[in-house]
């Protein structure tokens, strides 16, 4: 075999390991997307390089899959049902109190789903593998919570905050751990 043959075989295998390199790290970028939803986009501004950020990611979804998610079997979810409707009634008379209601109540939820509940930004990174979708919603709730803790909150802050940790409250309530995405 010359070297010209040779060297175009090797130079062909080289191109399809590139490209196969190349595919796979394109399905591996957009399953994170999919599965993160805006916090992928979040996570990548916060990082030094896209490989820094899709690692974090994938640190998250390792430390998610070791946690013990579980659905609430259904008194739970009527329990949960029926705070959250006492708590928006807290809301006309005490608009403050509703949301810091609110917060714990949330807090609650996950903490018997299973989620760990103890630091806000663990909280946050936990949540965003199954929840990403709604994660801005517990953002901007908690920055209000923390604004009416200070009574600086206007009642249409106040007001928005419920609305935000509805948001997230429906969707842990209703989900029961269940969209579990498949992963390569």
């Amino acid at each position: 075999m010359s070297t010209s043959t040779l060297l175009a075989i090797i130079i062909a295998i080289v191109v399809v390991i590139a490209v196969a390199v190349a595919a796979s790290m394109v399905m591996r970028r957009r399953k994170l997307r999919e599965r993160f939803g805006p916090e992928y986009e979040r996570t990548m501004g916060d990082a030094d390089s896209r490989m820094a950020g899709e690692r974090e990611l994938r640190a998250r979804e390792k430390r998610h899959d070791a946690l013990d998610i579980k659905p609430l079997d259904s008194s739970a979810r009527d329990r949960y049902t029926r705070d959250w409707a006492s708590t928006q009634d807290e809301f006309v008379d005490r608009p403050e109190d509703a949301v810091h209601d609110a917060d714990r109540l949330v807090t609650s939820l996950m903490h018997e789903r299973g989620y760990p509940t103890q630091d806000f930004e663990q909280q946050l990174k936990d949540l965003s593998v199954e929840h990403g979708s709604t994660l801005e919603h517990y953002r901007a709730a908690h920055d209000v919570e923390a604004l009416s803790t200070r009574h600086e909150a206007t009642t249409e802050q106040l007001r928005g905050a419920m609305v935000h940790y509805r948001a997230l409250f429906d969707e842990l309530l209703s989900d029961g751990g269940g969209r579990r995405h498949a992963r390569a």
